[in-house]
């Protein structure tokens, strides 16, 4: 029993830092104040994600083409790196890098880019093995744990680093990200 959350809290855990999936996060956290409201989207999206893969092991990535995936989650990610780098130019910080809705620009994202990544197919295969419902735990309080470290990295990124300055990098990185899923 113990085994079936421990290990795939481990390595979902490992695989998780520092993939795009984080980085997105992190981006995310920096551009609100609403960090429980996006931590919310972030983790509904996951619980799906991981959830359906941890119900349905591979039958959901034998069914949904990856290439139609992985092109979906590129456009996201583009679009919301130039809705970054082309928002409002003006210097009222409160206004020029809020997001209107994080619970749904945390969603979205990480539903489109944890759709066929490696933890999600590592979820369906734990499941294939150990218990699917202690699976289902050990990977979500993984991502959990992590995605509210990010969060937190995100804030004190927005009290130490010149918003301008977190604005273009966070505009760049997703359409960095957004481009490699077309390679």
């Amino acid at each position: 029993m113990f085994q079936d959350i421990f290990i795939p809290f481990l390595l979902v855990g490992l695989a998780e830092l520092g993939d795009k999936t984080q980085l997105a996060v992190l981006i995310l956290s920096t551009k609100t104040r609403k960090y429980a409201s996006l931590l919310a989207g972030v983790m509904l999206a996951f619980i799906l994600t991981d959830g359906l893969a941890i119900l349905f092991g591979n039958f959901i990535a034998g069914r949904i083409p990856m290439d139609y995936v992985r092109i979906g989650a590129g456009i996201m990610f583009i679009v919301f790196g130039l809705a970054t780098l082309l928002g409002k130019k003006e210097e009222d910080v409160d206004t020029s890098y809020e997001l209107k809705n994080p619970f749904m620009s945390g969603f979205g994202l990480i539903l489109v880019s944890e759709m066929g990544d490696k933890t999600q197919l590592a979820s369906a295969l734990f499941a294939t093995q150990y218990d699917p419902l202690l699976v289902f735990i050990g990977v979500i309080l993984a991502l959990f744990l992590l995605s509210c470290m990010t969060v937190y990295v995100g804030k004190m990124m927005m009290d130490r680093i010149n918003k301008r300055t977190i604005s273009t990098a966070a505009g760049i990185l997703f359409l960095v990200i957004g481009i490699s899923f077309f390679f």
